[in-house]
C-alpha cells in the first residue's frame, strides 16, 4: 500500500511540528488543578485527547487531519489517525516543557516503537541525542514509513457483517502511542523493555476485543464462508504476535459453529479500564451498519451486567458515543455509524422518557423552578451557540435537577443536554417553555431504518 509518494511521513511530519500550537493542551486541561505533577496532568490530557479527536472511536474528527494527496478513503483514515498521533506527542512535550531538540526526529522515533522497529527506535534516540547528528539517513524514514503502510490495515474490513476490528486497534495503538509520548518526554529517553510491555499490553487488548466483537458478530447471525473468510483476514491485519493471532482465530473459528455466550467472554476482561474499553467497541460495532437489532441491545446488556457496569453507566457511556457522531457529521467515516448512533440516541430517549413519566410532576416542578435552565434549554435547541459559562451553569442546574430526581441523573452526564432537548420532543406539551417546543430544531441525532432481514 503507498499511501503518497515516496517521503510522505517527513512532510507530514514536518507539516505537524511547523503548526503545531502548545496552548492547545493548556485547553484540554483548564479545569485540572495545576498544582498537580506532569505527569498526571499528561495522564488526563491523554484521556481527554483521545475522546475529542475521536481516537476512542477509531476514527479522528476534522477533515483537516487528512490528506487530499491520499489515494482513497482508507489513506485518507490512516495518515488522520497518523496525523493526530503526532500532534499528541507534541502535546505531551509541551505539558512536560520537554527541553529543545529535534521534534520531528524525536516523533519518528515514537512511531518505530508503534511498529516494533525498537532496534531502529534505539539508533535514532542515539543519534539524536546531544548533539544531534542530522539529517537522518533516508533510509530511517523509509523504513517506518513501510511499516505504516504495511500496518494501514483493511478500513472497510467487512462492515456489512458488523465487525470493525480496526477501530478498536485504532484506540488501542493511540493509548499506547501516548503513554509512551509521556514516559519519553517525562524521562528524556526511550526504554525499550517498557515500551516492549507497553505495546505487548496493547496487543492483549486487540486480542480480547476481538473475541468480544466475534461474539457479538455471531449472536446476530452465523457468518457465511465468505464472511469468515473477511473475518480471518480482518484478525491478521491486527498484526498481533504469531501466538496470539494463531490463537485468536482458533477461537474465531470455534465461534463460527457455536456462537459464544456473553459470561464466557467477559471472564476474559479485568480491570475497570478494560471494562470501558470492550463496552465502548462494542457498543460501536452494533452499530456499524446503521442499526441495533435486539439480539445485539440484549448482548450489550447482558455483557455490562457481568462486568459489572450499571445500567446507569452504560446510559452515560452510550451518550457520549451518540454526542460524539451527532457533532461530527463531517469525520472521515467509511462505515454508517453516524446513522446508527441517532438509533441508539433514540432507544435512550425511549428509556429515560420512561423515567420522566414516572417522575412527572416532580420534573415539572423543578423545570419551572429553574427559569434560567429553561432559557438556556431553549437557545440551544434553536440551534444558538452557549458560551462556556453559559454551558457551565446549565450543567450544574442539570445536575440540581438529577440530585431532585435520582432517576433523570443521566442528564448530568456528558451529552445528557442533548438528550433533554431530544427528550422535550416527546413529553407532554407543558413540560417546558411553548417557545423551547415550537422553535426547536431537529433532533441533534438523525432517525435511521431499521436493519434488513440478513
Amino acid at each position: 500500500m503507498r499511501l503518497v509518494q515516496s517521503g510522505w511521513l517527513f512532510t507530514l511530519l514536518t507539516d505537524v511540528v511547523y503548526s503545531h500550537q502548545p496552548a492547545e493542551a493548556q485547553r484540554l486541561l483548564a479545569d485540572v488543578p495545576s498544582r498537580g505533577s506532569n505527569r498526571l496532568r499528561a495522564r488526563a490530557y491523554l484521556k481527554r485527547i483521545l475522546r475529542e479527536t475521536g481516537l476512542l472511536f477509531g476514527t479522528p474528527s476534522g477533515p483537516e487531519a487528512g490528506s487530499r494527496d491520499a489515494g482513497g478513503t482508507a489513506d485518507q483514515l490512516t495518515l488522520a489517525v497518523i496525523r493526530t498521533l503526532a500532534r499528541i506527542a507534541l502535546d505531551v512535550a509541551a505539558l512536560f516543557e520537554a527541553a529543545p531538540g529535534p521534534r520531528r526526529e524525536q516523533v519518528l522515533l515514537l512511531f518505530a516503537v508503534l511498529v516494533g522497529e525498537e532496534k531502529l527506535a534505539e539508533e535514532i534516540g542515539r543519534t539524536i541525542s546531544h548533539p544531534p547528528i542530522l539529517p537522518l539517513p533516508k533510509k530511517w524514514w523509509t523504513r517506518v514509513e513501510s511499516q505504516l503502510e504495511k500496518r494501514a490495515a483493511t478500513v472497510v474490513g467487512d462492515p456489512v457483517y458488523g465487525l470493525i476490528l480496526h477501530n478498536a486497534a485504532v484506540y488501542a495503538d493511540a493509548q499506547a502511542f501516548g503513554r509512551q509520548a509521556i514516559e519519553f518526554f517525562e524521562r528524556g529517553h526511550l526504554r525499550s523493555a517498557a515500551a516492549q510491555r507497553r505495546f505487548s499490553f496493547a496487543a492483549r487488548q486487540k486480542a480480547l476485543l476481538a473475541k468480544v466483537l466475534l461474539g457479538l458478530a455471531c449472536v446476530e447471525r452465523e457468518p457465511n464462508l465468505a464472511a469468515q473468510r473477511a473475518i480471518l483476514r480482518q484478525i491478521d491485519d491486527l498484526q498481533l504476535p504469531w501466538t496470539q493471532r494463531a490463537a485468536v482465530k482458533r477461537e474465531a473459528k470455534s465461534f463460527f459453529e457455536h456462537a459464544p455466550a456473553a459470561e464466557a467472554l467477559a471472564q476474559q476482561v479485568r480491570g475497570s479500564e478494560s471494562r470501558r474499553f470492550v463496552l465502548e467497541q462494542t457498543i460501536l460495532a452494533s452499530l456499524v451498519d446503521g442499526s441495533r437489532s435486539p439480539r445485539e441491545v440484549a448482548f450489550i446488556r447482558s455483557l455490562a451486567a457481568i462486568l459489572k457496569v450499571s445500567a446507569e453507566e452504560l446510559d452515560r457511556i452510550e451518550i457520549e458515543m451518540a454526542e460524539f457522531f451527532a457533532r461530527n457529521r463531517s469525520i472521515v467515516d467509511v462505515y454508517k455509524v453516524s446513522p446508527g448512533a441517532g438509533a441508539m440516541g433514540e432507544e435512550l430517549v425511549k428509556s429515560i422518557q420512561r423515567a420522566v413519566e414516572k417522575n412527572f410532576y416532580r420534573l415539572i416542578q423543578e423545570v419551572r423552578e429553574t427559569g434560567e435552565l429553561s432559557v438556556l434549554l431553549t437557545r440551544a435547541a434553536r440551534g444558538q451557540k452557549l458560551s462556556a459559562e453559559e454551558r457551565r451553569k446549565m450543567r450544574a442546574q442539570l445536575i440540581d435537577v438529577a440530585k431532585a430526581i435520582p432517576a433523570l441523573a443521566i442528564f448530568a452526564a456528558p451529552g445528557g443536554i442533548l438528550l433533554l432537548i431530544a427528550l422535550a420532543k416527546v413529553l407532554p406539551f407543558n413540560i417546558l417553555p411553548s417557545a423551547f417546543q415550537d422553535e426547536a430544531e431537529e433532533d441533534p441525532v438523525p432517525r435511521s431504518t431499521k436493519r434488513a432481514d440478513a
